[in-house]
């Protein structure tokens, strides 16, 4: 997701679709695992019984403050500190491994936090390099840029952010911080844009850079892949997971996993196996859903959003 694509103000996006997919029993228990500023939670406890219950997870200290005080408003919600890839651990705190009704996860980066230039993330607005979603633990992406040899950043650059002109950035991050290391964001937004030949019209040319180094450093692909697995071990049979990705790397990592479980055990052709012994365990519900176009009018960052939905069958 790109920086122009945001707002000012951040507008959570399928609101009313995700909730509708994601609560099956008003009276169940849910997770929000990406918390943000309480969009889709707000809206959950709307949709839930009095005896329903949620529980929020971010790993932003600002969001955590604003959970603290939904908290406060609605006893059925509370909130935990750290990454949806704690999620088990989490659970099994509560006894509620195998037993959610539902978990909901909206991969985008909030406005508020590339808003607020000193978080990092901005490569239109000065502030200090750091972009971890968790600014209480972990590298800074000035600790990466500064460290990372110049092999691992082409990687990153083309894994992370689809840049073609991976290897010629890279040079030119490499032997400028030999001068100079790096410590704000519009520095080294000008030299990844010096280093970068061309770029697609209506893009900033540091736009796939920033988001390769964000994905890295808040390792949020492995955290993903990590949820994915243990969503099948806390979701009880019936329980719904819905997703919410925002460019086609964590959308493609989303789709493979929910086709896999659909498909079960990978047996050779021809194999005399029944079924059920397949050990499949999801279905799919329905096929992907983009924004209507009203809602693509009102917020443009919903433009790239696409939810998946599926169903724990065992």
């Amino acid at each position: 997701m790109s920086e122009e694509q945001l707002s000012d103000k951040h507008i959570t996006v399928l609101l009313q679709e995700a909730v509708d997919s994601l609560v099956t029993d008003p009276a169940g228990v849910y997770v929000d695992g990406t918390f943000g500023r309480g969009g889709h939670s707000r809206l959950l406890l709307k949709s839930l019984a009095t005896e329903g219950r949620l529980i929020g997870i971010d790993k932003d200290p600002v969001a955590i403050a604003a959970g603290q005080q939904l908290h406060a408003e609605d006893p059925r919600f509370e909130i935990e500190h750290g990454s949806f890839a704690e999620l088990q651990s989490f659970m099994a705190q509560r006894d509620l491994e195998g037993k959610l009704d539902g978990l909901l996860v909206d991969l985008g980066v909030s406005s508020p936090q590339l808003d607020v230039a000193e978080r990092g993330f901005s490569f239109l607005n000065d502030g200090p390099l750091d972009m971890r979603m968790d600014t209480t633990r972990g590298q800074s992406a000035a600790d990466w840029v500064n460290g990372a040899d110049e092999e691992e950043m082409v990687r990153v650059f083309k894994s992370y952010g689809e840049e073609r002109f991976a290897k010629r950035i890279a040079n030119a991050i490499v032997k400028r911080r030999v001068d100079r290391p790096f410590e704000r964001t519009l520095d080294l937004s000008k030299v990844v844009a010096e280093a970068n030949p061309a770029w697609e019209k209506g893009k900033n040319p540091a736009t796939r850079v920033f988001q390769a180094i964000r994905i890295e450093i808040n390792n949020e692909l492995g955290d993903l892949e990590s949820l994915l697995d243990q969503a099948l071990e806390v979701l009880k049979p019936g329980g719904r997971l819905v997703v919410i990705s925002f460019h086609s790397l964590e959308d493609r990592i989303v789709k493979r996993f929910i086709r896999r479980q659909e498909r079960g055990l990978d047996v050779p052709a021809g194999l005399p196996i029944m079924d059920s012994e397949l050990n499949k365990r999801l279905k799919s519900k329905g096929k992907a859903v983009r924004a209507q176009d009203d809602e693509v009018n009102a917020n443009v960052r919903s433009r790239s959003a696409i939810m998946r939905v599926a169903e724990k069958i065992q």
